[in-house]
């Protein structure tokens, strides 16, 4: 189960129509997947209450995704850099 919602994700975005609920649900889903590969661990499994910083390093990949669908464009980032450190601060490996 995701950890954020469609209505909290396009309140984050300032989206008042519904056309774009499935195309935002799917980002959902794969910004969470994306948060969890980086940190190595299941958020949920992980966190009996979800902390803020989580569920916003979420917010900011949908965010992203949803303003550059494509690799196109002036905003090349591959992930807004706020992710990167929640990440640092939580993941569950070190490189050596």
């Amino acid at each position: 189960m995701a950890i954020i919602d469609v209505v909290a994700a396009k309140a984050h975005m300032n989206i008042l129509f519904e056309d774009d609920n499935q195309l935002i649900s799917d980002k959902i889903e794969a910004a969470q997947a994306h948060l969890e590969s980086l940190l190595g661990f299941q958020i949920e499994e992980e966190f009996e209450t979800v902390p803020a910083d989580l569920k916003q390093a979420v917010l900011a990949l949908i965010g992203h995704w949803y303003e550059n669908r494509e690799a196109t464009g002036v905003n090349l980032f591959e992930v807004p850099l706020s992710v990167w450190d929640v990440v640092r601060e939580r993941r569950s490996y070190a490189f050596e």
